[in-house]
């Protein structure tokens, strides 16, 4: 009978529907960021993890929260209200509607990039980058320009070929602050030159600021909270070492655009765990309890990782100002891939350069590796940084 149907119509619309299938599919591939995490490599095989790019993972034990009360049904589909409303009040002058609350920063900006792009729409994106934020679009069709950010300028944003960046049909512009995997940040006068080239352009900014508490000075006001050409996004994952609750939330004052956020997370989720939203929101009113002493170690092992750094012969790189990651390049003439195969043996992980889509860039990708020194004990670290010094003492034997 189907068959028949689809006989029954002309070549041409034929032609149509496929044309509007294709459209419609996405060209989803893994990306080796995932592939490789260590999660998935198993955290039982790595002794000392450099890899990751947030705070110790906090144990329920140790949270203080209660959950006893908690009814298990359907949540708000826009998120916990209570959550919603803490969210917006930090921020200052937005509003609950204006904060979307999601399973984890991952589908927000799952949410944001198949919102507003097609295949073959334009958008200009941040490189290097956390995969998702290049992945997406090119899963959707989309034709992706890059604005590069370059070890030789210290990893710092070109407001020129930002500007230069945007063309007329540009839908969107990806950026992160603190950058991801660099840890260069964006001060707020920065934030306001990027928002006024954004303004003067057709394009929507998704500004990425899931390390913002974690700057090692003053802290930019999010960027929701100064246009309405911005997306806000952020997550409990990376500074409140929640990543296994998958909380996450984007922000706009774009009422049309939010609620067009809100369908696409309806069909995609309906609504979010509201286990996760409770946890969420008790330890999000701990505040400064749990951050302060976060920022705190973070600080005193940043000191061990400069301290370090200053002594290696064969690393260089663009001291970071936020966030817990670096991104250090081998110097010299080293064999990179006897280098990493001593680190894996001595049970360390790092993220090699080809998760953040240096092949696409460089002729070695792994030259570069994201260094994370604020999720292993400080003993762990120090540990690691060790082995890190040997394995290129012995890669540049080779």
């Amino acid at each position: 009978m189907r068959e028949a149907i689809w006989r029954s119509h002309s070549p041409k619309w034929q032609d149509r529907f496929l044309e509007f299938h294709v459209d419609l599919s996405m060209d989803y591939r893994r990306m080796p960021i995932e592939i490789e995490s260590p999660e998935q490599f198993g955290y039982e095989r790595i002794k000392y993890n450099l890899a990751e790019s947030s705070v110790t993972d906090l144990k329920f034990s140790s949270l203080g929260i209660h959950l006893e009360d908690l009814v298990l049904a359907y949540g708000d589909h826009r998120g916990k209200p209570e959550l919603r409303a803490a969210l917006a009040a930090e921020a200052g002058n937005l509003e609950p509607d204006d904060v979307l609350l999601t399973p984890g920063a991952a589908a927000a900006l799952f949410i944001i990039q198949s919102s507003l792009l097609e295949k073959h729409d334009r958008l200009l994106v941040m490189r290097p980058n956390y995969a998702t934020n290049i992945e997406t679009p090119k899963a959707i069709g989309a034709q992706i320009d890059y604005l590069d950010l370059h070890f030789e300028d210290g990893f710092k944003l070109d407001f020129n070929k930002l500007e230069q960046g945007i063309k007329a049909d540009t839908k969107l512009v990806s950026l992160t602050n603190p950058h991801n995997p660099t840890g260069t940040v964006m001060s707020e006068a920065d934030l306001r030159a990027v928002l006024e080239i954004i303004e003067a352009s057709n394009a929507y900014l998704l500004f990425d600021e899931t390390y913002r508490d974690m700057n090692f000075g003053s802290i930019a006001p999010l960027a929701a909270s100064l246009s309405n050409r911005a997306i806000s996004v952020s997550s409990m994952s990376k500074s409140y070492g929640l990543p296994g609750i998958r909380m996450g939330w984007l922000m706009t004052q774009d009422k049309n655009l939010q609620e067009k956020f809100l369908a696409a997370k309806e069909q995609i989720f309906i609504g979010n765990s509201v286990l996760d939203e409770e946890v969420a929101y008790q330890v999000f009113l701990k505040g400064e309890s749990i951050l302060a002493p976060t920022r705190a170690q973070i600080r005193s092992n940043f000191e061990i990782l400069k301290a370090w750094m200053l002594k290696q012969q064969y690393l260089s790189w663009s001291e970071p100002s936020g966030g817990v990651v670096c991104f250090p390049k081998i110097s010299g003439l080293l064999d990179i891939q006897t280098f990493y195969t001593v680190l894996e043996a001595s049970g360390t992980f790092v993220g090699p350069g080809h998760w953040f889509e240096q092949a696409q860039r460089v002729s070695n990708p792994d030259q570069h590796f994201r260094l994370g020194y604020s999720w292993a004990s400080t003993v762990e670290l120090e540990i690691g940084l060790k082995n890190i010094t040997n394995a290129l003492e012995i890669a540049r034997s080779h």
